[in-house]
């Protein structure tokens, strides 16, 4: 049984899942296994637990650099009414979270085989199989898979519902037609949408790159770019806070996930910035950064600065690994030249 296994003792990468000794992961298999089912307050309070065991476990990150946690946001105003806080996204930390968790079990199975403990390993490799099966429902339907295949089924039902209407007239039944043809308008509405969403984001375009360091261009703070959609893909509350209709590209343009450096405050975990309010560094930077996530997500920095996102992460997003440009200006001449 997964019981008689200490979790605590399976060690892991530093690029998978969480370093040290950490508390059971037993509890958050089985929150894990009602992730789909769960109720809004259910999955706050797994979020937090998770969001607590992170930190918990990176808390030498956060505690011997003088961090004023209690200090309130330092990046205010911008004119727009709103501060930094307004785009603080607790659905994109979560989600991260749960990127982490996935990692972590993958992990775990692979302890478990090299120890020769095969009842083990299978039963974390079942718990991992669900945690997949979720994670990719969860990626298809915020993508646009479902989308697609739901446009495509509401087409469907428009032809059909086209031939009832033309038997509505035939039969001189005007009132059913009617009826008919405001559903028939209802739905060719709902499709078009449908289309569009999964249309954005087969062709969908990035200004920015996973690991990319960037400045907030209202609230001036650096952070790192951890994960991106090519539309928002935020609760309509959310967006409604964060005053997104009052964007000059309004919801349907890129919105990033990114890690916001803790030194301005650690409450702000991650954002979800819209692509206009995000702008890269002119040069390389190669200040320090820090995060209790970074470890987590990347291999370290390139020499322009950015960082290098781990392999799970780039094929989460299927995005390719960014090559730095060369330059020939910046090669060292021979000692022969």
């Amino acid at each position: 049984m997964v019981q008689g296994l200490s979790l605590s003792t399976l060690p892991t990468s530093g690029n998978s899942g969480v370093c040290g000794s950490i508390p059971s992961w037993r509890e958050h298999y089985q929150l894990m296994k009602k992730v789909q089912k769960a109720s809004a307050t259910d999955r706050h309070y797994m979020h937090q637990c998770m969001q607590k065991l992170f930190l918990t476990g990176s808390s030498n990150i956060l505690r011997p650099r003088n961090l004023r946690v209690e200090a309130g946001w330092l990046f205010k105003g911008g004119g727009q009414g709103l501060d930094a806080s307004s785009e603080r996204s607790e659905s994109a930390n979560e989600d991260i979270l749960i990127f982490f968790f996935q990692l972590d079990l993958a992990t775990r199975v692979q302890y478990a085989l090299n120890l020769e403990q095969y009842e083990i390993a299978q039963q974390l490799r079942n718990k991992l199989t669900e945690v997949e099966a979720e994670v990719i429902r969860q990626q298809e339907e915020k993508r646009g898979s479902s989308s697609k295949s739901e446009a495509q089924d509401k087409a469907i039902r428009i032809i059909r519902l086209r031939a009832d209407l033309q038997n509505a007239i035939d039969c001189e039944n005007y009132a059913l037609a009617a009826e008919l043809r405001d559903e028939i308008s209802k739905l060719e509405a709902e499709s078009l949408a449908a289309s569009a969403k999964a249309l954005a984001y087969e062709n969908a375009q990035y200004t920015f790159h996973l690991g990319q360091k960037v400045e907030h261009k209202i609230f001036g703070y650096r952070a790192v770019i951890c994960g991106m959609d090519p539309m928002c893909c935020e609760s309509s509350s959310w967006m409604e806070i964060a005053q997104v209709e009052k964007l000059s590209r309004g919801s349907n343009q890129p919105f990033y996930q990114v890690l916001v450096d803790v030194r301005a405050d650690p409450n702000i975990l991650v954002a979800y910035v819209p692509e206009e309010n995000l702008l890269a560094s002119d040069r390389p930077d190669k200040g320090r950064f820090d995060h209790p996530y970074i470890s987590f997500l990347f291999y370290g920095m390139d020499g322009a600065g950015d960082f290098i996102p781990i392999k799970q992460l780039r094929e989460k997003y299927n995005r390719p690994r960014h090559e730095i440009p060369f330059d020939p200006d910046d090669e060292e001449p021979h000692a022969d030249s």
